[in-house]
């Protein structure tokens, strides 16, 4: 079992997943240690303007201004991901650092808090969650290929298309799978 951490890494579904909860998805894994692995999925666009859910954070919401499924975990609740505009060591207070400049944001924090310090952001329904050891499992079967995230992976505004345009950066072999039809026998 590897004991790499893959925070601030993504794991990208292979063509060949068949989970519905993560076909063809980008997960941005935020923790990972020893307890488990907390991520969420950054292309699954929900149908639901953050507008009608938490209309003060409208603003700070980058395009598309919609709530994202950030996973099968707690779906019924929130959680914001941001990357900041500010140095880190100048983050105020509702920032929780996750991995370089990117981090949660506390949405019980007033927005004027944190005006002026993100970059973008985002509101996830619910998290991609695995116990000790799973992930690494998963890995090693081949489910997921690791590679390394953007800021800008966070607050695309084409999260529709970050799939295949994360699988065409690689240098290797594996940017191959961002043409790979959904159903390969149709080929």
């Amino acid at each position: 079992m590897s004991t790499e951490s893959y925070t601030g890494r993504l794991l990208v579904a292979v063509p060949a997943m068949t989970d519905p909860n993560f076909h063809r998805c980008v997960v941005l894994v935020l923790d990972h240690d020893s307890s488990g692995t907390l991520g969420v999925i950054l292309n699954r666009v929900l149908d639901l303007p953050v507008e009608d859910v938490l209309p003060d954070w409208t603003r700070d919401v980058s395009s598309p201004g919609s709530l994202f499924g950030g996973g099968p975990v707690a779906t019924d609740s929130a959680l914001a991901v941001g990357v900041l505009e500010v140095p880190p060591d100048e983050a105020p207070l509702g920032w929780r650092p996750m991995y370089g400049r990117v981090g949660l944001v506390d949405l019980d924090t007033p927005v004027e808090v944190l005006s002026g310090a993100l970059a973008g952001m985002r509101v996830f329904a619910g998290y991609a969650g695995w116990q000790p050891g799973q992930l690494e499992a998963e890995i090693d079967e081949g489910t997921w290929v690791v590679v390394d995230a953007l800021d800008a992976d966070v607050v695309t505004d084409a999260p529709q298309q970050l799939w295949s345009r994360v699988l065409r950066r690689q240098v290797d072999d594996v940017r191959l799978l961002a043409s790979c039809p959904d159903d390969p026998g149709m080929n």
